[in-house]
């Protein structure tokens, strides 16, 4: 008798400015997923909030579909919980970066539907999203983190001269000004002075309530090199090998990641060229800043390096954690897997089991007497 076929639903869109590059990670993801192992169903959610099944969602994409079903969030939730029902998912596997699919949102969704789901945790994802708790966990951990300032988008509009000499009270230039809450480099500004500040801190403010000013890893006239690793697994997690971006601009912002190329493309480099026992260091921070944070399944660790200065070692510091990173087939996260033994179709068998595994482990807790 043949083997029933996993459902799994692969959520995409989303209302977040990362939409666009959800639906690239989905169109791989599709693309790559087994269809022999598994019973896939597409789930998508337009820039409105409305969310789409079936032809809608392949609209979504960009493929023609067969009819539209349209539904709220709360009935696919509800229907992925209730196997009896037509549409039940066994699994759901978000490709939503950003607000509203990275951040605990979503997965609040599921551990209401109690549906397995790929990725971190309601505590794990709002804490890899907010750049300020974030930090506040590294440091709790003993990791090596940026000096920085955080500040309300109410201080900013109330009184924007006292939050400047906040700012270079505490910071030297250059500075790094973020939205706490955004990826994909969204709203990011590099300042190298006084005079570029005001209009990077009123476009971070566009974006998020909180504000993330960091202080440039290595100081003036320093170009820190940006490494990754990428990190897989639940309770007991691995490292891949580290990579390194070099920039096609001057940081690796939105338009360095998705929208240059040919000559004008960033540049990775797997594995980077480090010392082995720097290469150890790096992978070993990455799995205690996964740990740090509560993250489940997959996440992408960024770090910055400083040249060594005399008789010093390399200056390393934790940039952020992704708890779901870009999944296109050039994706660092996929590429450092690839690079390390683990194909893609693989990698994606492989968090598929991850979230199972967890889910299965959850089952394990009372929540009542």
């Amino acid at each position: 008798m043949a083997t029933k076929k996993l459902r799994v639903g692969i959520l995409f869109g989303g209302k977040s400015g990362e939409h666009e590059i959800s639906l690239r990670s989905a169109r791989s993801i599709l693309e790559a997923i087994s269809r022999r192992k598994y019973d896939v169903v597409e789930l998508g959610i337009d820039k409105q909030g409305r969310w789409l099944q079936s032809g809608e969602a392949l609209k979504l994409l960009g493929s023609p579909g067969a009819e539209a079903v349209h539904e709220t969030g709360l009935s696919i939730a509800a229907a992925a919980a209730e196997p009896a029902v037509g549409t039940g998912l066994d699994l759901v596997f978000p490709v939503l970066h950003g607000t509203f699919g990275e951040d605990g949102t979503i997965q609040g969704l599921f551990e209401l539907a109690d549906i397995a789901y790929v990725g971190s945790g309601v505590l794990g994802s709002a804490a890899g999203m907010d750049k300020d708790a974030m930090k506040r966990m590294f440091f709790a951990a003993g990791l090596p983190i940026t000096p920085h300032v955080t500040l309300l988008r109410s201080q900013w509009k109330v009184d924007p001269k006292k939050c400047i000499r906040s700012i270079e009270r505490a910071l030297q230039y250059p500075v790094f000004v973020k939205p706490a809450n955004l990826g994909s480099s969204v709203g990011i500004s590099k300042v190298k002075s006084r005079k570029d500040l005001v209009a990077a801190m009123d476009l971070a403010a566009s974006f998020d309530r909180k504000i993330v000013i960091e202080q440039g890893v290595g100081g003036p006239g320093v170009k820190p090199r940006e490494l990754e690793v990428a990190v897989l697994g639940n309770d007991d997690p691995e490292a891949s090998v580290v990579g390194e971006i070099i920039p096609a601009k001057e940081f690796y912002d939105y338009e360095a990641k998705y929208e240059l190329n040919g000559a004008d493309e960033s540049v990775s480099i797997i594995p980077a060229k480090l010392t082995k026992a720097e290469s150890s260091k790096i992978r070993k921070m990455a799995i205690n800043a996964f740990r740090a944070c509560d993250c489940a399944g997959l996440a992408r660790v960024d770090f910055l390096m400083a040249p060594a200065k005399k008789g010093k070692p390399a200056e390393i510091v934790l940039n952020e954690i992704n708890t779901l990173p870009g999944f296109t087939s050039i994706s660092m996260y996929p590429k450092l897997w690839a690079a390390s033994g683990i194909s893609y179709p693989k990698l994606i068998d492989r968090l598929i089991e991850l979230a199972l595994e967890r889910h299965r482990e959850k089952q394990q807790t009372h929540f009542s007497r």
